[in-house]
């Protein structure tokens, strides 16, 4: 009988690691860990999970990682795969073994050959990694995870992200930086380096029994608060939340706790002057910057004086932006990242919901004064072009609004989390108003505004927002207010109807809907205002294919021009607006083209990409129009050849998304399929089934031919997905009850199987 991997892991891989004290050594722990679940591709799928066999760690490091192979293969079948692992693990050895041959890499030297046993031992290992000693790294390595009892466990970047704050601490490094993608997780990060300082009882004054002094400071209330949420593990008088009215309420600053949380307006007067009564330059030991990208870090900003101020504190950013032109001085204080993890990665991991986005050009993104239009209140500028720009900060134009919310509107499921990003806060009450006008549900809390000026209660629209297991409010508006700080993993939907004029703005935006959240597949960006094409960033996002396919080389692009800095939280209201009434009949002749980019396979690519690349890959799948047909016609087939598609990232809601892009938004996946390859004429559903009636039901009794128009009418209207082999049951139970009155009316099951398969053959012929 041949040897599994199984085996060879029990009798030769784990007895050698036992031995050496692997499992065995207090502190050296051997785990079989699952490193990513694999990329989101549709329908509660996945692709490309990645688990490695084992997982060497000692000390709170992860030091080397050991890929298992039967021992009927060779021993170093398994090098690509511990390389790759050890790369995403920060591992500094790998080792590939079928139980009789170990090969080992060492990542840092690049050195490579056979390993001769005895192994390692966990403290062998250690000095090989670590070969000059470091009290404070040890003493952090001793203290676990805070996990909550087991409920929490760090993803593989988490542990890398704490692992490198801590040895920078370690180092005695001042200016720490760690840049992750919204939706990775930083408070929990966070989280984890006070705790793994509070408990070790570092401080900067080496001082043997006192815990530290933290400060995390964030630049709104509801960041404060979700952090100060997160750390709840902490003994209640460890924790602090740093308030104006508690300090006015106590007549000084609060001194007696370890783990402080505020908003730098705290540390400000009315007159954007500082005032730190209370706390000494050198009161903090660590000091955690949330979102530092926001200006923190500015010569000009608020935040820069406050760090300056607190100097002597060992300073942590946080931010979910890559360096790049218009943050680069964030970059300069801090110095580059000890850690960084981007949204491309945590697509591909399967960590981040993918995203498409539909950019909506329309017939009126920009305007110039017609007689026939009526203004209704300020002067216009009849020669002037207004653009973008100008709607709804100097230009109000409420047909155009509207008909931008009919089209949205129309385009989402009304039923999912949606947020509008408005020019003002007038604009989004206006939004907020046509929305409700229009939406099917009758809820009047359906949309609400969420903004500076709706003040508590706007905070809590977002709170009933955030919570997954309320429905209302289902779409909120906002202009600047939501950008960052809404941790609401149910949004499908991000609709933009102002202007985004930073980058950084850009993907906090984005960053609101890559939540992974129990069904959801994807979420939908709809860009009225044209911001994904200036802010398209492969090195972060993932590199868009190039039409003619990934070996012509792509033109030299032109610099970025300098971007502006980013808007405060809410901009002023205009003074005075030009509000505009089109002429009856104009608003009916807007009309809106929306071209859709998606993620793929770690790129960015538009829709025409999408079907070029399908075009291609189905060149391999089938060879003509009728074996397209024959295997369409069978539903073990057609099963086993979407699933294939799936696999290769073509899910059934891209696939659904082609319909329209080929303008036949009611007809089959077939059709795609067979226009894309093919070009055959796409018909709708109702065709087909207008067409299976007159030549699949002539041969029934009245009974059956009920069945099958039955069947018929669930495939018009809800698609192919009504045609699967499991369905036929359904059917049953729900027509007549069960299987044995169905049987009575209809004959066997072979029978009613039959005909089920039959009626598929007349529908794609």
């Amino acid at each position: 009988m041949q040897e599994t991997e199984a085996d060879t892991r029990a009798n030769r891989i784990d007895p050698v690691l036992r031995d050496a004290g692997w499992g065995v050594v207090e502190g050296a722990h051997i785990n079989r860990e699952l490193v990513c679940p694999g990329r989101i591709i549709g329908g509660g799928e996945r692709s490309g999970a990645l688990s490695a066999d084992y997982v060497l760690n000692y000390k709170g490091h992860k030091l080397a990682v050991i890929e298992a192979k039967r021992a009927g293969l060779g021993h170093t079948d398994g090098v690509g795969q511990a390389k790759n692992y050890a790369t995403m693990l920060k591992a500094r050895f790998a080792y590939s073994t079928n139980g009789l041959g170990w090969y080992g890499i060492d990542m840092h030297t690049g050195s490579e050959g056979e390993l001769d046993l005895p192994f390692p031992t966990p403290e062998e290992l250690w000095q090989r990694c670590f070969p000059h000693g470091n009290d404070w790294r040890e003493r952090f390595g001793e203290v676990g995870f805070e996990t909550g009892g087991g409920k929490w466990q760090p993803r593989y970047y988490q542990h890398n992200a704490i692992t490198a704050v801590l040895e920078a601490i370690a180092q005695e490094k001042q200016r720490i930086l760690l840049t992750l993608a919204t939706g990775t997780g930083k408070t929990s990060i966070a989280f984890q380096i006070a705790w793994k300082l509070f408990q070790s009882k570092w401080n900067l004054g080496r001082e043997p029994s006192r815990r530290p002094r933290i400060l995390f400071l964030a630049d709104r209330n509801i960041l404060a608060d979700q952090a100060y949420n997160a750390f709840s593990a902490f003994p209640p008088d460890a924790l602090c939340r740093i308030s104006p009215e508690e300090i006015r309420k106590r007549g000084g600053v609060p001194t007696n706790a370890s783990v402080f949380f505020t908003i730098f307006q705290t540390f400000m007067t009315g007159e954007d002057e500082f005032r730190f009564e209370g706390y000494d330059p050198d009161f903090f030991d660590f000091i955690v910057i949330d979102e530092c990208h926001r200006g923190g870090a500015k010569d000009e900003s608020t935040w820069r004086g406050i760090l300056e101020y607190f100097s002597p504190a060992v300073q942590l950013g946080l931010t979910a932006t890559p360096k790049r032109d218009v943050n680069a001085d964030t970059y300069k204080y801090f110095g580059e990242p000890v850690y960084t993890y981007a949204l491309k990665e945590g697509i591909g991991d399967g960590f981040l919901t993918p995203f498409k986005v539909r950019q909506m050009a329309s017939t009126l993104d920009t305007y110039t004064y017609s007689d026939d239009d009526e203004v209704v209140s300020g002067e216009i500028d009849p020669d002037k072009e207004y653009t973008e720009a100008d709607f709804n900060t100097k230009l109000v134009i409420d047909e155009r609004e509207r008909s931008r919310v009919d089209e949205f509107m129309d385009q989402i499921d009304q039923r999912q989390k949606t947020l509008v990003f408005c020019a003002t806060q007038a604009h989004a009450a206006r939004v907020r108003d046509f929305i409700n006008q229009v939406k099917s549900n009758p809820d009047p809390h359906y949309c609400e505004r969420v903004t500076a000026d709706d003040g508590k209660l706007g905070e809590q629209h977002l709170r009933e927002f955030q919570d997954n297991e309320k429905t209302l409010p289902t779409i909120l508006t906002t202009s600047q207010k939501l950008s960052t700080g809404v941790d609401a993993r149910n949004i499908r939907n991000i609709v933009l109807l102002r202007p985004i004029n930073s980058m950084i703005e850009f993907k906090q935006i984005i960053g609101r809907g890559t939540r992974t959240y129990e069904g959801k597949d994807f979420f939908t960006v709809y860009d009225f205002v044209k911001a994904y094409e200036h802010f398209n960033d492969p090195e972060w996002d993932g590199e868009p294919l190039p039409p003619d396919g990934p070996d012509k080389p792509k033109p030299p692009q032109p610099p970025e021009p300098p971007q502006p800095p980013e808007p405060p939280v809410e901009p002023p209201e205009p003074a005075e607006r030009i509000v505009v009434k089109l002429a009856d009949g104009k608003e009916r002749k807007i009309r809106y083209v929306g071209e859709t980019t998606y993620w793929f396979h770690g790129r960015q690519i538009t829709a025409q990409e999408f079907m070029d690349q399908l075009f291609g890959d189905l060149g391999s799948l089938v060879s003509s129009a009728d074996e397209l047909r024959q295997i369409w016609s069978d539903p073990e087939r057609r099963t086993s050849f979407i699933s294939r598609l799936e696999e290769m990232g073509y899910d059934r809601d891209r696939l659904d998304d082609m319909r329209r892009l080929i303008d036949a938004p009611n007809s089959d996946i077939f059709d795609v399929l067979a226009y894309v390859r093919f070009t055959l004429a796409p018909l709708s559903r109702s065709q087909r089934v207008e067409a299976a009636k007159g030549t699949g039901l002539g041969g029934y009794e009245e009974e059956m031919q009920a069945f099958l128009a039955y069947i018929l009418q669930a495939y018009e209207m809800q698609g192919i997905r009504e045609l699967a082999p499991s369905r036929i049951s359904d059917f049953l139970q729900i027509r007549y009850g069960g299987t044995n009155d169905a049987k009575r009316k209809l004959g066997s099951i072979g029978e009613i199987r039959g005909a089920f398969l039959d009626i598929q053959k007349h529908l794609f012929r």
